[in-house]
């Protein structure tokens, strides 16, 4: 079974990193000069607030750590370039993201063979033939320019493929284990009552004993892909992945094909000609059912799209309370009263991360099950005696 889990997540994570690569938000992050103001970088106005926390949920080309004043009042940024591959009118072409950076509000232009390249709010455009610099138009869009084929390792992108890499050691630790010991120790100990809850309380009670060893491997990848996603999420590095509509879109998706190519043909009856229903009422059911396909997949990613960035959203806002408060409490009192209020939702956010992970594998397995369920129904409809008699064996 770990065999086949580890082909299912290799396979949703390549899949995933490269919707991901192409979806990111149009309004995307901004430069980083962009973002602080003169006096050293810092950040201190509401309006710098906001930005700095957009640019938090958002996507980017690069990997920002942390960033500091120096003696000389500079404003230096540490991360590290991540590679950026377009196809443009020359064909693909590949260089780093550092090409971008820039100390100045002026427009870099990166030159790759016959192409030109300039980056605006995350977008990768390619200049027109012969144009030496960008127009504009009235909305500050550009007019001599073009967008690109992005497929570019981004930071959602980047963390994504950290997490694949992660599962596939903690879970080849764990298939190795099962090789040589009848009971799992280090590592193995903490995985597998999760493997096992994901089986028993989720995958058994939905999907069914006979059914659902089949759809396992997908179940035990979206949970830990997201669960993993989501913690990361909570350190230091500025994680978003399961806050890009991108990704939960794309595990949305797998939810809503293998639903469809594994329903039977009670499922599709059920849709198209309800059982037991009288005609009139089955033609109105039908496109309501049929619009039912659709909302399942949606409210997956809806929520745990909204969920993510909501509590990313707050635990900035939180932190941000040391500035906006200051001048009513002070620096010692708005710092502490920040951290008080951080560390609670933190804790709160450690709590969702898991169930964000158990609801969307646990609403994936239900959708599953109802899919693949068998159904029994009467051929014709009984006599008010029967229907009397069935009530009463029900009861006595």
């Amino acid at each position: 079974m770990f065999t086949a889990y580890l082909k299912t997540a290799f396979f949703a994570l390549i899949l995933t990193a490269f919707a991901t690569a192409q979806a990111q938000d149009n309004h995307g992050d901004v430069d980083h000069h962009e973002q602080v103001v003169a006096d050293g970088g810092k950040v201190n106005t509401k309006e710098e607030i906001k930005s700095y926390i957009e640019h938090h949920l958002q996507d980017s080309h690069d990997f920002h750590l942390f960033s500091y004043t120096n003696d000389a009042n500079e404003r230096k940024h540490i991360g590290f370039p991540l590679p950026v591959m377009v196809w443009s009118s020359a064909g693909p072409k590949f260089f780093l993201s550092s090409k971008f950076h820039h100390d100045d509000n002026a427009q870099v232009l990166v030159k790759e063979g016959d192409a030109t390249f300039f980056k605006l709010h995350s977008k990768i455009y390619e200049l027109e033939s012969g144009a030496a610099a960008v127009s504009y138009d009235g909305d500050h869009h550009p007019s001599n320019a073009h967008k690109v084929f992005d497929f570019s390792i981004t930071k959602s992108v980047f963390g994504l493929l950290a997490v694949g890499l992660i599962i596939f050691l903690l879970f080849r630790s764990l298939a190795r284990q099962y090789k040589t010991k009848s009971i799992p120790t280090g590592v193995g100990r903490v995985l597998e009552p999760l493997v096992l809850y994901v089986r028993d309380e989720i995958a058994r009670p939905n999907i069914g004993e006979n059914k659902y060893k089949k759809f396992m491997p997908y179940l035990l990848t979206v949970f830990f892909l997201i669960w993993i996603s989501n913690l990361l999420g909570l350190t230091p590095f500025g994680f978003n992945i399961t806050g890009q509509i991108a990704i939960t879109s794309c595990l949305a998706l797998f939810t809503f094909f293998i639903v469809q190519f594994s329903a039977n043909k009670d499922y599709w009856k059920h849709i198209f000609w309800m059982p037991d229903v009288p005609v009139l009422m089955k033609i109105v059911l039908i496109p309501i059912e049929l619009l039912g396909i659709f909302t399942k997949p949606f409210s997956l990613l809806i929520r745990l799209f909204a969920n993510i960035t909501a509590g990313h959203f707050v635990v900035m806002s939180l932190i941000a309370l040391m500035i906006t408060l200051k001048a009513q409490f002070g620096a010692v009192g708005s710092t502490g009263l920040s951290v008080v209020l951080t560390l609670f939702i933190s804790v709160i956010e450690v709590l969702v991360a898991f169930l964000q992970a158990f609801i969307f594998t646990m609403l994936s397995s239900l959708f599953i099950g109802m899919a693949v369920a068998e159904h029994d129904h009467h051929e014709h409809a009984g006599t008010e005696e029967d229907d009397v008699d069935e009530v009463r064996e029900r009861f006595i």
